[in-house]
């Protein structure tokens, strides 16, 4: 091997070191990484002018159990600790309007038990809306 090869392969190794990969492959963590905010309750607004539901949904397709329907100007609060999912896993909401579209939350959060709420809002027509998280 040459010199040049030497520093080559160090600075790649150092490189991927720094960024949480080594021994040329991926680990977990960086293949992953955890969504933030990290909280423990998801809420949702609804500042439609529809009825709504939510559900928590993973980036692997696990569902908790829904909320029931609400009107405009209320919101639902999920308690992750009290559905299946797991700390660590990457959350948001899955809002179903009554006799329009199901949306998903536009950023995933991470579940963490500290107590900390992340809070969307539902906002257009039961065909046409978001959910956003509110920063």
């Amino acid at each position: 091997m040459t010199a040049s090869t030497n520093v080559f392969r160090a600075t790649a190794a150092a490189a991927l070191a720094i960024g949480g990969v080594t021994a040329l492959g991926a680990s977990p963590a960086a293949a992953a990484p955890l969504a933030t905010p990290c909280v423990q309750k998801v809420a949702v607004v609804n500042n439609g002018g529809f009825v709504i539901n939510f559900q928590i949904t993973t980036r692997t397709g696990e569902l908790s159990a829904p909320t029931d329907d609400y009107p405009v100007n209320q919101w639902r609060l999920i308690d992750l600790t009290s559905t299946p999912l797991t700390e660590g896993d990457d959350v948001r909401p899955l809002v179903h309007a009554t006799a329009g579209d199901d949306v998903l939350g536009n950023n995933f959060v991470s579940y963490c038990a500290n107590g900390q709420t992340a809070t969307y809002t539902a906002s257009g027509t039961t065909l046409n809306y978001t959910v956003t998280l509110l920063t």
